[in-house]
């Protein structure tokens, strides 16, 4: 059942300016039809449900719904107040085909994202957040997560120099992994004929961590890497590489990393030496997970991204950036 309010709203004309202006009903919302009360009710209906279920539920045009929708998030990102992250994570995230990117701050303490917005992944839409955090907030900002990207790295340094980089392991270990697999390809061409069965199809089972797999994966691994020398080499030193998180000292984590580097030599793994050289260029931001204070979950960031992408796959692509940041 619908129900009408009959209003009448004041005109008045301003002695100062002689405009004639409109009295604010501070219970209307920004859609004049409709009650703050009723926005905010719509709002909680598409927290559990879609624009269209919500719009045929309450017999109102989807446009409409969106637009009530909008309202009641930007009312809770106001009533959240305005961040002051000490621990930020930096991420982009893809919109559209055609690499289009924008970046993702969350804070990693309170476990929530921040700011969402720029026109790339580029140092300018990076110096945007930071514009917009105010130099006082990201003074305060004592450790910054983010992958290895430059632009990242620049626009941290710049406006918060007193923050310490820190480089996602989760990014670090990708890169090991593509190693590895680019180790596994090349094997794989070398091979011929029968000596193929080995490792087609292996993919994933060389990738994984053996713990995580099931007993026939484990039974095709351990096939595999009797079967295949380089592999079986490859294999354990991307295993091992994991201890270089348990350390507590950078001076043990150096130590372990160059006692890795020298296990390369001569062992004709070109992907792992460029890797190698990777980690030593930079060194300081993977070194600074050794400190106790750094040891913060990094799993949310991808985490978040990952949720983005899911929304973005369930509406078949959202056209409407300002819904998507909302």
């Amino acid at each position: 059942m619908r129900i009408y309010l009959a209003v009448e709203v004041r005109r008045l004309q301003c002695q100062g300016c002689r405009m004639v202006k409109q009295e604010r009903l501070q219970w209307l919302a920004d859609n004049p039809f409709y009650t703050k009360r009723f926005a905010f009710y719509v709002g909680r209906r598409c927290r559990a449900s879609t624009v269209q279920d919500v719009s045929n539920e309450l017999h109102l045009n989807w446009k409409t719904v969106k637009q009530l929708e909008q309202q009641y998030m930007r009312e809770q990102l106001r009533r959240a107040g305005a961040p002051g992250p000490k621990v930020i994570g930096i991420d982009e995230v893809s919109i559209r085909r055609g690499h289009t990117y924008r970046i993702v701050v969350s804070d990693l303490l309170r476990r929530r994202p921040i700011w969402f917005g720029g026109k790339d992944r580029s140092e300018d839409s990076m110096d945007m957040c930071f514009q917009w955090l105010g130099p006082r907030k990201s003074q305060r900002i004592r450790l910054a997560v983010m992958d290895m990207w430059k632009a990242f790295h620049n626009s941290t340094v710049k406006n918060a120099p007193q923050a310490s980089i820190l480089f996602d392991k989760f990014h670090v270990m990708r890169h090991l992994g593509e190693a590895l697999d680019k180790v596994r390809k090349s094997e794989y061409a070398r091979l011929s004929g029968k000596d193929r069965r080995f490792i087609k199809g292996q993919k994933y089972t060389v990738l994984s961590h053996r713990e995580n797999l099931t007993l026939d994966g484990r039974r095709a691994l351990k096939v595999l890497l009797r079967a295949n020398k380089r592999l079986n080499t490859a294999y354990l030193l991307k295993e091992s590489f994991d201890q270089l998180w348990d350390y507590q000292k950078e001076g043990w984590a150096r130590r372990f990393f160059d006692n890795w580097c020298a296990s390369l030599k001569w062992q004709r793994l070109g992907p792992y030496e460029k890797f190698a050289e990777m980690i030593e260029r930079h060194w300081d931001g993977i070194a600074a997970f050794c400190k106790p204070e750094n040891k913060v979950a990094l799993g949310f960031v991808e985490g978040l991204n990952n949720k983005v992408r899911v929304i973005q796959r369930r509406a078949y692509g959202l056209r409407d950036e300002e819904y998507l940041r909302l």
